[in-house]
């Protein structure tokens, strides 16, 4: 890159990063009823919008079609009506949802008479960049406001077009509530250098969030001067218990794989109890095949299923976001939870039983940030967890865990109450 361009490059991300921290004070600020307005006026100029969004939508599809993405990565970056609703009702869920900045909780009289609680605030500036889908536009700018923070976007160059489009709804409604205009900043360049300007800015950004494939991740987790809340890999698995229902295990099953390929919440691996396996591997087997999944085994699902292709050890250790499931037949839930404990990325799993004191114990000893009982792994999501919408998934323990909605987007503060109290 020449100097010219490093120089533009710099300069245009330290105005925008000096214009997010200036709204970021105004946004800690503003009143429940501006936000909300906000997110108002942004839905309904979507709702307006939706022949611009799908002709933008359009020319990104083509340009990646002609660029030769994947089918995956073609349907993470299709705007479809659905997609369209799904960011209209997000939006008007969050407008729905309490307000957490300001709320003091643990407030307790201490025996020098002073009174120390804590209260919710905003991060400040966050940073998010994301790669194909453009509802995340949406969703993030979204969750950002509600909780009073600015933020700077810098979505995929395959999805320019789209996230443009969605950025002049975002713009307008901030105006329409006399918010400031700078609170969501969708970047209007594609370079790549911008995202190393934004993870390396703390004087400007206060969280960077990273929502796309591992080599995204990887190398923002590296490089980052900034705090970074992430996930690496969705490998989630659907264990199938020696008690469990076999028609609950096929629907449990059959949807955590094929509802939506190329998804983090996906199932990636199928465990099934050996004591199971004869009842409810064949059929399962057999439907998947069916709707085109590759399947890849263990020696005893081979043996039970013909047309399965032997695992490899890096099988048990792949996010495929594609038509492909491994499978193992396992002895007991003692050698699913092994398995998960070393092969999962501690994003979602779920238990298919019947037996109570199973499901408790699976809960409390699989350590991954949505652990589930009977349900499909799809509904690791922000939007079906009542958040409204997600920023993302976080596999950290600190700050947030899990889907992380508004108030993984808050911090605390201590706050003192005294009336003329002194330290004696």
């Amino acid at each position: 890159m020449a100097s010219s361009e490093i120089t533009a490059v710099d300069t245009y991300m330290t105005e925008v990063g000096q214009r997010a921290r200036a709204a970021s004070r105004q946004m800690a600020r503003a009143e429940t009823a501006a936000k909300n307005a906000a997110l108002t006026a942004i839905a309904e100029d979507l709702d307006r919008q939706r022949a611009d969004l799908v002709q933008a939508n359009a020319a990104d599809l083509k340009a990646g079609a002609d660029k030769g993405l994947d089918a995956a990565l073609l349907d993470r970056l299709e705007l479809t009506p659905p997609r369209i609703d799904a960011m209209i009702e997000g939006l008007a869920q969050i407008a729905g949802l309490p307000d957490p900045i300001g709320a003091i909780t643990d407030l307790n009289y201490r025996p020098s008479g002073i009174q120390v609680g804590r209260m919710r605030v905003p991060l400040g500036v966050v940073g998010i960049i994301y790669e194909s889908r453009p509802n995340v536009t949406a969703d993030a700018a979204a969750l950002c406001l509600k909780s009073g923070n600015a933020t700077v976007l810098r979505g995929g160059s395959e999805a320019f077009q789209s996230n443009q489009a969605i950025a002049g709804c975002i713009q307008r409604g901030l105006e329409r509530a006399g918010l400031p205009a700078d609170a969501v900043q969708v970047l209007q360049t594609t370079d790549r250098a911008a995202v190393g300007q934004m993870i390396t800015r703390p004087e400007h950004i206060d969280v960077i969030i990273p929502r796309g494939g591992k080599g995204l991740i990887e190398r923002i987790s590296r490089d980052a001067r900034v705090p970074v809340i992430k996930h690496l890999d969705g490998i989630c698995h659907v264990y199938i218990d020696d008690r469990a229902d076999p028609d609950k295990a096929f629907a449990v099953a059959m949807n955590a794989k094929t509802q939506r390929y190329g998804t983090c919440n996906t199932m990636e691996t199928l465990l099934v109890a050996q004591g199971i396996a004869d009842a409810v591997l064949p059929r399962l087997a057999v439907a998947l095949m069916e709707k085109g999944v590759e399947l890849r085994g263990c020696p005893r699902t081979r043996a039970l299923v013909e047309g399965v292709a032997p695992a490899s050890d890096a099988d048990w250790d792949t996010e495929y976001l594609a038509p492909i499931l491994a499978i193992r037949v396992v002895a007991d839930m003692d050698a699913a939870i092994d398995h998960i404990e070393h092969h999962g990325s501690h994003h979602t799993d779920s238990i298919v039983t019947e037996d109570y004191g199973r499901a408790r114990r699976f809960l409390r000893e699989v350590d991954s940030s949505s652990v589930m009982v009977n349900a499909s792994t799809r509904f690791a999501d922000g939007f079906e967890y009542g958040l409204g919408a997600e920023i993302g998934i976080s596999t950290d323990k600190f700050h947030a865990r899990g889907p992380v909605g508004l108030d993984g987007l808050t911090s605390v503060k201590f706050v003192v109450l005294g009336d003329g109290h002194v330290r004696t």
